[in-house]
Parts: structure tokens; C-alpha cells; sequence
């Protein structure tokens, strides 16, 4: 899944992978039932639905969920990383929800016609989720009962379904780290919002990072080169800087992926820092160029951070 601009942030990578989307429902979502769910459990039945909303919202995503027992579970992950709240969100919620169900309805009838009339028919829940890393709270109201005029009287017409809020801005660094799998690196980097390229990697404890490395399998280095493409963006340097660094780590071992993307957030963020206090852009120029230089004949992170120390 390729990302096309910062805007359309890491987290979106959490919502196309099965493996990633399991361990957000488990870490985020406090549903018994959901703690046993495994990426092949997962169906994505997004395509069905995005084409009939005008607009970008290629990050929303409709997800079906095999469970034990007789009936599945879908849940609508959207995505929310503007910085100003989406007041609209519980009506557009409302919305994929009928489509939804009304989808299931329509498989029902295909499968068993006139399924859907009988008395014992039941239509499948449906878990509605966003995910909010824009800045500050989630003021939205989240029933959508509280957005309609006059609920009092008509209190028992109107849709009283509430959805779930996941917003990064209630978890701290630490908090985040205690998942200690791949989708807690992923935002902690959703995190890095400075503009100078502050790197949380640099705050984290060396076990964190060792454990981090042996929980992502290889097959992963494309989304997670994806990551430090959209980290980089994100963070202000050049587009060129960040596909030549993505295109580095995909192609480099998991743990030498590690190593090497602490190196990239450490020396980007430091010569970025010195060449703002300095103002001299020549110079940023003539840095980058060599950190990349050192990256393409393959030193490996420690010579390049020694080869950088002794050249300053």
C-alpha cells in the first residue's frame, strides 16, 4: 500500500494490514471477544463501500470480522488526522453503518431468498471506530442521539448507537511502548510531529528497540519502509531524502532496518537542528548529500555516525 502525501499518515498503513489491524482492535478496543482475533479472521470489505462517498477516503476502511460463533463482526475504521475536528463524523458514521448492514441484508437474500423476512433473522454488529492523531482533544459529540434537534420527544425514533474514539494524544511515549509490538513503533513514529525531526527513538530504552526488531518479520520492511518515507515527510526534509532512505531500508535486513532507521531520525534531526541555529543551508546540503553517500556504499550505522563525528 503505497502512501501518497503526509497528509495520508502511518496509521493508515495499521488499517490495510491484517496483522497490524488485529493487534490495534486487541490494544485499543476492550472487548473480550476481540482478544483472540488473527489476521486471518480479518476480511476487508472496504472497496465496496468507498466508492459511493465523494471525496478521499481511501484511509476509511470496513473490515469483517470471522468470530467463533454464528455470526461475523464488521467494524468501520476512520480516519481522522486533521487538526480541527470533524463535527460530522457520527452522521457519516450512520451512514457506512446502514450500507453495511444493508449489504449484508442483500448477501442473505442471494444465499437463502427470503432470509431477511422471517422473524429469527438478525443482522451482524457493527463496530465503528476513529482513530484521531490530529492535535488535541476529540470534542465531537459521539452519540448520535445528542446531535438531533428535539430528542427528547422523539427519544425512542431517533439512533442512539455511540462510536469509538482512539485518540494518540491520550497515550503517552511510555504507554504506547508497553504494547511492545510492531504497531506500537508505528505510532511512536505517528507521534514525531516536530518539525526539526525530534526522534522518540532516541528517548527509547535499548530493550524496547531490541524487542521491537524480533517482534517485525522480514516480510514487513516494504510497509515499514513506507514508514520512514512518511516519517520524513512529515518531519520536513525532501521528498528525495526520504524515497532514497525508504528505498535503503527495504532493502537491508530487519535488524539492520533497526539500526538504520535510528541512524536516519538521529542524523537528520541533528544536522537539521545545527543547520536552522547556523543558518547555513549550503552546509545542510553538503551533510545530506554524505549521509546518503555513507548509506548507498552500505557502511553500517556505527561507521557512519563515527565518519560524521570525526568530519564535524
Amino acid at each position: 500500500m503505497a502512501i501518497h502525501n503526509a497528509a495520508d499518515n502511518s496509521f493508515k498503513l495499521i488499517f490495510g494490514d491484517h496483522r497490524l489491524f488485529s493487534d490495534f482492535l486487541k490494544d485499543f478496543i476492550n472487548i473480550d471477544l476481540l482478544k483472540d482475533i488473527k489476521p486471518e479472521d480479518i476480511e476487508d470489505y472496504s472497496e465496496r463501500f468507498l466508492p459511493l462517498f465523494q471525496g478521499n477516503r481511501d484511509a476509511d476502511t470496513v473490515k469483517r470480522i470471522n468470530l467463533k460463533g454464528p455470526t461475523p463482526l464488521f467494524v468501520i475504521a476512520i480516519l481522522e488526522h486533521q487538526s480541527t475536528v470533524n463535527y460530522r463524523s457520527g452522521f457519516k458514521m450512520l451512514q457506512y453503518i446502514c450500507l453495511v448492514l444493508d449489504a449484508w441484508e442483500k448477501e442473505a437474500e442471494k444465499e437463502k431468498p427470503g432470509s431477511s423476512l422471517l422473524k429469527d433473522f438478525k443482522y451482524p454488529p457493527v463496530l465503528p471506530i476513529i482513530f484521531y492523531d490530529g492535535k488535541g482533544s476529540w470534542t465531537a459529540e459521539r452519540n448520535f442521539l445528542n446531535r438531533t434537534n428535539l430528542k427528547e420527544a422523539f427519544e425512542k425514533y431517533i439512533p442512539k448507537f455511540e462510536y469509538e474514539v482512539v485518540n494518540l494524544n491520550d497515550y503517552t511515549e511510555e504507554g504506547i511502548m508497553q504494547f511492545g509490538n510492531a504497531l506500537s513503533f508505528i505510532l511512536l513514529i505517528d507521534k514525531l510531529r516536530n518539525r526539526k525531526g525530534e526522534s522518540l527513538l532516541s528517548r527509547l530504552p535499548a530493550d524496547y528497540i531490541e524487542k521491537i526488531r524480533l517482534q517485525i518479520p522480514e516480510n514487513m520492511s516494504t510497509l515499514l519502509s513506507e514508514v520512514v518515507r512518511v516519517l520524513l515527510d512529515k518531519s520536513g526534509y525532501k521528498s528525495d531524502d526520504a524515497k532514497q532512505i525508504a528505498a535503503l531500508a527495504e532493502k537491508g535486513k530487519t535488524k539492520e532496518y533497526g539500526e538504520m532507521f535510528e541512524a536516519v531520525v538521529d542524523y537528520l534531526k541533528e544536522s537539521r537542528e545545527e543547520a536552522y541555529e547556523e543558518g547555513i543551508e549550503k552546509g545542510i546540503e553538503q551533510e545530506r548529500q554524505h549521509f546518503l553517500d555513507l548509506l548507498n556504499q552500505g557502511f553500517s550505522a556505527e561507521e557512519i555516525k563515527r565518519q560524521l563525528t570525526s568530519s564535524s
